[in-house]
């Protein structure tokens, strides 16, 4: 491959290494690349499998359930995180108000809530027995069935709080782009007569509509991905389905098929999401000068004072506040010896996790850069799509060629030593982390391509003429300057692992319970006041992430204020 004379091209377009033939570096990076898609391919080659009789019963009972409300809660959450990340990148992002500041990081701290622990706390608030129910019934003198009160546990209910938690990534990404449109455009349409909200939609909002929708796109893969809420609240979607067709009616090969259906929908939301973007040109005239923000003074700074305050407060403060209370006033029967062991079950699990992703995602990146092409980019862009698989998904892929692979070594042993080797594999904290490196490696691996992309080419070459081989390259070179890179991947991941629960919940070991565990199971049980110790720990870990990115949109912003 040449290089042009004017100066090297992006970094993948350099042949790094070009003396050396580098199989082992290309056959690795495929190798690795293949195992981690296993899961994934897994569960797309179960429609081969013959269909059982059970699909007959799904079809006559649950089946058009699981894709309605599938389709009723994929919409709704749409279109309330749409609203709501779009109204907070407006305001904080083109607007001046009172506590703007406060607000342009404040409203990120949802990310931090799970969406099944808000569900567990708004239902222990607004259920028949809560505190706002009681109160109204007190002060008004009502009985049981005197007065009609929104169902919280419902389609309408789960709507509600996966939007509350989720519109945090339509909101980055909008802010940007509203933050980063051309000031001539702008102020053109000012100059037209047009106010601050018909600037919005009919200019800036069309503007920003490729970031609207690749953020709507993650809070629908999110949406998706969720189990513990759907299943509190009763809602029949195919996460649900998948794990009672699995445990209730056992059948693992139906629930892979159904699950094949799951996969189905994620991949219409990354088609649409791409297609978007790849049909629309947005080209802006960038200036030196950023976008005049709009001053909201009197009642227009009040009302979006007012709006900012309740997307704060309804998304994490409330929920946060009634956590600490439950937890004040039962600290003393849940913080334990047993409350420890599953702290340091969660914390081991996720280190353990965060590294072996981190580990596989520096050799991938750093094999691609090595030896760029179109195998390797292609295997390691198929690595990377577990993030947008649910985890409940990737069990069940993990869950069938770890079961075979014990089979086959217990069938091994038998024959030839007469001893049976059990599961030596399912069932254990092996196959636990292989499903967490399978669903989390595109976080790692997108952090460190990041860090390496901003490490010239030039660089390597010199190493390499001092004689250095790759491998010592890497550690003596690439390491140390990737090292927050490296940090922040880590970071992500471990608390990703901390917080996910389907995949915990199906493939932990016999009596190894975690955080996220344990809450959900003490939800389950009607015990919000008992689940609010481990809930609150895992909100107070989540907080780590969102003061890494308010840090960020600080620094990025700080021209701007």
């Amino acid at each position: 491959m040449e290089i042009d004379s004017a100066g090297p091209g992006p970094v993948s377009a350099w042949p790094l290494y070009r003396d050396r033939p580098g199989w082992s570096w290309r056959a690795g990076v495929v190798l690795v690349a293949g195992i981690i898609a296993v899961p994934v391919l897994v569960i797309i080659a179960s429609l081969a499998q013959p269909f059982s009789g059970t699909w007959q019963h799904l079809l006559d009972t649950v089946l058009a359930d699981y894709v309605i409300n599938s389709l009723l809660l994929m919409a709704g959450v749409g279109i309330g995180t749409g609203l709501l990340g779009v109204c907070a990148a407006w305001l904080t992002g083109m607007c001046d108000f009172p506590g703007r500041r406060f607000f342009g990081w404040a409203l990120l701290l949802p990310m931090a809530m799970p969406a099944y622990i808000i569900a567990y706390t708004y239902t222990g608030l607004l259920d028949f027995t809560g505190p706002v129910q009681t109160a109204l019934r007190t002060n008004l003198d009502l009985g049981y069935g005197d007065y009609w009160f929104p169902e919280i546990r419902s389609l309408g209910g789960a709507i509600c709080m996966l939007s509350l938690v989720l519109y945090p990534y339509v909101y980055l990404l909008v802010r940007v782009a509203f933050v980063e449109q051309s000031t001539a455009v702008l102020e053109a349409s000012r100059s037209l007569g047009r106010g601050p909200w018909q600037t919005l939609f009919n200019v800036a909002l069309p503007m920003a509509r490729p970031a609207l929708a690749a953020g709507i796109s993650l809070a629908l893969m999110e949406t998706l991905a969720d189990y513990g809420t759907v299943d509190y609240f009763g809602v029949s979607v195919f996460t649900t389905g998948i794990f009672r067709t699995w445990y209730g009616l056992g059948e693992l090969t139906t629930a892979a098929q159904l699950a094949s259906f799951l996969l189905v929908f994620v991949f219409i939301v990354l088609a649409l999401e791409r297609s978007s973007r790849r049909r629309m040109r947005f080209h802006q005239g960038y200036t030196r000068k950023h976008p005049g923000r709009i001053v909201l003074r009197g009642w227009r700074g009040a009302s979006a004072l007012l709006v900012s305050s309740t997307m704060l407060i309804a998304g994490f403060l409330l929920p946060a506040g009634q956590l600490v209370s439950w937890t004040a006033r039962n600290w003393q029967g849940t913080v334990d010896s047993a409350f420890f062991h599953l702290v340091q079950n969660s914390f081991l699990l996720a280190a353990l996790a965060s590294a072996c992703c981190l580990i596989v995602a520096v050799f991938l990146a750093y094999g691609k850069r090595l030896y760029p092409g179109k195998l390797q980019e292609s295997a390691v862009r198929i690595a990377a799509i577990g993030y947008a698989v649910p985890g409940i998904v990737i069990a069940v892929g993990v869950l069938i060629p770890f079961a075979w692979l014990d089979n086959r070594i217990d069938a091994f042993s038998r024959d030839t030593f007469g001893i049976s080797t059990g599961l030596l594999l399912s069932g254990t904290l092996a196959a636990l982390v292989f499903a967490y490196v399978v669903r989390f490696l595109s976080v790692s691996l997108q952090s460190v391509e990041s860090g390496l992309t901003r490490i010239t080419p030039g660089l390597d070459e010199s190493a390499r003429s001092l004689g250095l081989s790759a491998g010592q390259v890497l550690q003596r070179v690439h390491l140390p300057i990737l090292r927050g890179s490296l940090l922040t991947a880590l970071l992500l991941v471990f608390v990703d692992v901390l917080k996910e629960l389907p995949a915990t919940l199906i493939l932990r070991p016999f009596n190894f319970n975690t955080l996220a565990v344990r809450t959900y199971e003490l939800a389950s049980d009607e015990r919000l006041a008992d689940a609010a110790t481990p809930a609150l720990a895992i909100v107070l870990i989540g907080l780590l992430p969102v003061i890494l990115l308010t840090r960020s949109i600080t620094r990025g912003g700080g021209s701007r204020g």
